[in-house]
């Protein structure tokens, strides 16, 4: 995606923002060039966080033969406000709310919403959000890695990533070893 593409950016802001229920309102690239849409500014370790995940993303990819989608500048992450900063176990794992779509009736439904440190919405933009966390960056480094396995699976095999998607069914992340 070119940065200058304000379509794209706007429908993609609009998309992320009726599922986190947040203002996007601050803009940035990371040193390596992955674009970040925030509620507020990102911290320099954060970007350099986010950087991480999609670096140990790419070598994973490689690993396992992909090509397509190994750009730092092929992926679009949102950082939103958390919605709690615990989980169930009070371990310090921010969060945010997310409509639960095919999830509604199993072990995620909290009520109407599950809890998500990260969620791809946008799999032809390589759009995902991760919840602002700024104690624990290394989940930050993950939830990047993880939420952009998908992606990878999507654009260079769709097979694997149909199969992988839909954690309702079982499975989850890691998924690429």
């Amino acid at each position: 995606m070119i940065w200058a593409q304000n379509s794209i950016s706007k429908s993609l802001i609009q998309k992320a923002e009726s599922i986190s229920g947040d203002k996007f309102t601050r803009s940035a690239k990371t040193k390596n060039g992955a674009i970040i849409y925030a509620v507020q500014k990102p911290s320099k370790a954060m970007l350099k966080a986010i950087d991480k995940g999609l670096n140990d993303l790419f070598k994973l990819a490689k690993k396992n033969g992909y090509k397509a989608r190994l750009k730092y500048s092929d992926y679009i992450i949102f950082v939103a406000k958390p919605d709690r900063l615990t989980d169930s176990d009070g371990n310090y794992i921010p969060n945010f709310k997310v409509p639960l779509g095919q999830y509604a009736g199993t072990d995620y439904d909290q009520g109407g919403f599950m809890y998500a440190a990260g969620i791809v919405f946008s799999q032809e933009y390589g759009a995902f959000m991760v919840a602002e966390n700024e104690k624990r960056l290394e989940q930050v480094t993950e939830v990047v890695r993880f939420e952009g396995e998908p992606l990878v699976l999507y654009h260079n095999d769709r097979k694997r990533y149909v199969e992988t998607a839909d954690h309702s069914k079982g499975g989850g992340h890691p998924i690429l070893q």
